[in-house]
């Protein structure tokens, strides 16, 4: 009996010396040890030891990257996965996000994972493989378990990336791509993974770039062998290009394609995919497939109705490449073969509608070439139809060769077409539950919010607060447990605490509701509250440190009132979402303080002050009699601030490299002692200059509530972040003029220098959606009476000039707002941006980059002069016009010239 009794108890001092032992090693980092002592430990023991390891893990997840943690990591790693049974728990662990940058070796956690059943090993397998990319999970881990279980290879973006990377790593030294791809059990699979992966094209390219040892050489070699299916990565590579992607990618299967090398037969089958390439794949793939078209086409494989297809699908396209191709294509065809025309020439007679006037004469040259081959009555009829499309020079052409309608005795009136002015919308009341502004918090945590997002939780939060705080607390508690400083878990190393009291700046509105939620659950301290509202807020020395410090400190200065005096209810909640406060609501909430005898906060009242509206003069003189006779320092203050006039800075034009950025000088009204230190410094000077090189304000996030601070006076605001602007086409950076150009077009003050400098840059930024923001900017200010055409021409025309400004970029703006029906706008914007450039070009003091893409605006400028019917003459004009040749700059020239000395056109 003794001996019985004795067995179970050695047992189990063993299995707590061996637990003992494998977490001393663990914490020692010791990996090698571990390894021995899991391979001598009983699957009980292994079982018994996962608590302390686990335990190992909470305590480490504190200190994450101190040299403990690093040092311990490996070896925990390893007799995780060892001391687990089930394969989803070891795939969760080994995919760990605290165990991503320090994981135990591939080897060894296939030697303490081997023993395990076939079956066992293919599951977690196939979970690893089943993990995002970004998952950091060791392709050679995941490799070795298929090896090791003979299951089938997963075919999962994380595993075919790691299978690229591995094969087309620099490390590897057996042999080329080729030779590596050869040897490879699983070839087939993965690379029919390949065609179906996101992703892939790009790390393709930048793993083995386009030489003779590419990736996509190597494929072409092993297809060429018979190693890998030639119709199948032929078919896969086809519709690859067909689905699309970005062009990056693309590209990259575009050049496996031309590498393998395509009989014509196998081009002839597959003549349905290129048509649907060449119509709506990106330019570079449309044009192989343009070309392999071409192909069959003069090699009479392509009958003339599939040609014809082709051909209206390609002239709907707005590359003129593509488009001239095709014509030259076309024209080639019908030399050949005189019966395709009456099929041919129709689809052609497409570019008549064409935006581009080059395309439209090269159709219109190719239709009269080949229009005698033409003898059916109702296709030259269907020709002549077309050609009232043509822009008016062509079509009176078309008039004598085709037989078109002429125009109308009559010209039709133009009609300008601009978008409605915005509609200003009024923020609701705020919250009547403490559980609707727990749920818009956690909304606006989440994924962000506008100003009147922002300003109706902010508003919510404080009066809820003020009525019944421990309601508001229970309603948090959800939105509260999710965030870092609540969890107990240091950022960046330091508590909450110190968190907030180390750095004060708000990047965003999230930020900023962290720091209000944090000091209602107590995890601010008193005194850091109180040293930044008394002492104010660091100074950055960055141009928009005068917009960020007056929204922060309003916030500081709300979480300072929620800890110490509750406000019933915020006075600069705005009335409109722009941020504009109406005055007879400010002095309704002057009114319910002073009854209730509750005390104003400095900021929130500076902020007040700074939004209410002042253009209606009406109901500012009404309101400021009602301020006076509260009989209260605010009402006085409120009082002055309606009945007095806003001072206007004075402004100076600067240049800086190729740019034009504005100076003001100091704005007196904005300067007065009566408000906070943190506001006043909106009425600073601005000079564009003295920008402090670090600005930690990167989040474009902050911008709406930037101009919500001083909602008529958007151009204080414009010239703070012109230089910003400015970089979306100086430097070709994406998103600013974006994120800022809508809101200047929504204010409801005047817009001066910076706003119509700032309109300029975002005409001509690099990218599509900036140029569109600044597009919608133009025509919103114009369809509210605020753009100075004159003065935004100018501007263009000296950008341009400079070099900030690429005309072909600019041109492509202005179309697009001409194609909107706001012809007359354009061209009051071209006709004073164009004499400036063909001063230059006249007098032989044009840049390259000035004089590239000029044509483009004289072609928006000839379509916006015929569709208006403007006459009269254009400084330099003529000179470009009488030069010799027929190149794009000319030709548009001429069309210009045409265009504003001929009778007014139908629109």
């Amino acid at each position: 009996m003794a001996s019985a009794v004795a067995t179970p108890a050695a047992t189990a001092t063993a299995t707590a010396d061996t637990t003992g032992l494998l977490v001393a090693a663990v914490r020692a980092g010791r990996t090698a040890e571990v390894v021995a002592l899991l391979d001598g430990m009983t699957d009980a023991q292994r079982r018994a030891a996962f608590p302390e390891l686990k335990a190992v893990r909470q305590e480490l997840r504190t200190a994450r990257w101190s040299a403990d943690s690093r040092r311990a990591h490996p070896a925990l790693h390893a007799a995780g996965a060892a001391c687990q049974t089930g394969a989803a728990a070891v795939a969760n662990w080994l995919a760990a996000v605290d165990m991503r940058w320090s994981q135990a070796s591939p080897a060894v956690l296939l030697h303490v994972l081997g023993d395990r059943d076939r079956g066992w090993l293919a599951d977690v397998a196939h979970r690893l493989a089943q993990r995002p990319a970004a998952s950091n999970v060791s392709y050679e881990l995941m490799a070795g378990l298929v090896r090791l279980s003979g299951c089938p290879v997963p075919t999962t973006e994380a595993y075919v990336q790691g299978w690229l990377t591995h094969v087309g790593g620099d490390w590897q030294r057996g042999g080329t791509v080729c030779d590596r791809l050869r040897r490879d059990p699983h070839l087939a699979e993965l690379v029919a993974a390949l065609f179906r992966t996101e992703g892939v094209g790009t790390q393709l390219g930048w793993l083995s770039g386009d030489g003779p040892e590419s990736w996509t050489s190597a494929l072409a070699r092993l297809t060429g062998e018979g190693v890998l299916d030639r119709r199948s990565v032929v078919d896969a590579c086809v519709a690859r290009l067909l689905r699309g992607g970005a062009p990056a990618e693309l590209r990259v299967f575009l050049r496996l394609l031309k590498d393998l090398a395509l009989t014509r037969e196998e081009e002839r089958r597959r003549a349905a995919d290129w048509t649907a390439l060449a119509s709506d794949a990106m330019p570079t793939v449309a044009s192989h497939a343009q070309s392999v078209l071409g192909a069959l086409a003069l090699a009479g494989e392509l009958s003339p109705r599939r040609l014809a297809q082709v051909t209206e699908a390609v002239l709907f396209r707005t590359e003129k490449k593509l488009v001239r191709a095709q014509l030259v294509l076309l024209g080639k065809v019908l030399t050949k073969n005189r019966s395709a025309a009456g099929e041919l020439l129709p689809a052609a007679a497409r570019a008549f509608g064409h935006e581009d006037s080059d395309a439209q004469e090269r159709a219109l040259k190719l239709v009269e070439r080949h229009v005698g081959k033409v003898t059916a009555a109702e296709v030259r009829e269907e020709l002549a139809g077309a050609a009232e499309q043509l822009i008016p020079a062509l079509r009176a052409r078309a008039v004598r060769t085709l037989g078109a309608t002429p125009p109308d005795s009559v010209p039709v009136a133009h009609e300008e077409v601009l978008p409605p002015p915005p509609q200003p919308v009024r923020l609701a009341p705020a919250p009547a539950a403490a559980v609707e502004v727990a749920e818009e918090i956690s909304a606006l945590l989440a994924s962000g919010s506008d100003v009147a997002v922002f300003e109706r939780a902010l508003d919510g939060l404080v009066r809820h607060a003020h009525l019944d705080r421990d309601a508001l607390l229970e309603a948090l508690e959800p939105v509260v447990a999710r965030r870092w400083w609540a969890e107990g878990e240091p950022r960046h190393g330091h508590r909450s605490d110190d968190f907030f009291a180390r750095r004060h700046e708000l990047f965003d509105d999230a930020r900023a509701f962290d720091l209000l939620l944090a000091t209602l659950y107590g995890k601010v301290r008193t005194d850091t509250l109180h040293r930044v509202v008394h002492d104010g807020l660091t100074n950055s020395g960055c141009a928009h440190n005068s917009l960020a410090r007056p929204f922060e400190a309003r916030v500081w200065e709300v979480a300072h009132r929620l800890r110490t005096d509750p406000q019933p209810f915020l006075l600069a909640t705005p009335t409109w979402g722009t941020g504009l406060l109406e005055p007879g609501e400010l002095v309704d909430r002057l009114d319910a303080y002073r009854r209730a005898g509750a005390r104003v906060s400095a900021v929130d009242f500076g902020q007040a002050l700074l939004r209410v509206r002042r253009d209606n003069r009406p109901a500012a003189l009404a309101a400021a009699e009602r301020a006076a006779a509260l009989g209260t320092e605010e009402g006085e203050r409120l009082a002055r601030r309606l009945l007095t006039e806003r001072a206007a800075p004075s402004v100076t034009r600067r240049t800086a490299d190729t740019r034009i950025l504005v100076e003001l000088g100091e704005v007196p009204d904005l300067r007065a002692e009566e408000f906070p230190a943190a506001l006043r410094l909106l009425g600073r000077p601005v000079n564009p200059d003295s920008d402090h090189w670090y600005c930690s304000h990167w989040s474009g996030a902050m911008r709406p509530h930037w101009f919500a601070l001083l909602p008529e006076r958007p151009e204080l605001v414009a010239a703070r972040l012109l230089r910003d602007v400015s970089e979306a086409a100086v430097h070709d950076q994406q998103g600013t003029a974006a994120a800022v150009l809508p809101h200047l077009a929504d204010a409801d003050g005047e817009a001066g220098e910076a706003v119509h400098l700032s309109v300029a840059y975002g005409l001509g930024a690099r990218h599509a959606e900036d140029r569109l923001a600044a597009v919608d900017a133009l025509l919103v200010l114009a369809a509210r009476g605020r753009l100075e055409a004159g003065r935004l021409g100018a501007d263009l025309g000296q950008l341009v000039r400079r070099g900030a400004v690429k005309p072909a970029r600019l041109a492509d703006a202005v179309r697009t707002a001409a194609a909107t029906g706001a012809n007359a706008t354009v061209w009051a914007v071209l006709r004073q941006v164009l004499p400036v450039l063909l001063a230059d070009l006249s007098t032989g003091g044009a840049t390259t980059s000035s004089a590239r893409g000029l044509g483009e605006l004289l072609a928006v400028a000839a379509e916006c002069a015929e569709r208006t019917g403007e006459q009269g003459s254009l400084p330099h004009l003529s000179g470009v016009a009488d030069r010799r040749g027929t190149s794009r700059l000319v030709t548009q020239a001429r069309r210009l010239r045409e265009a504003l000395a001929a009778a007014p056109a139908a629109a």
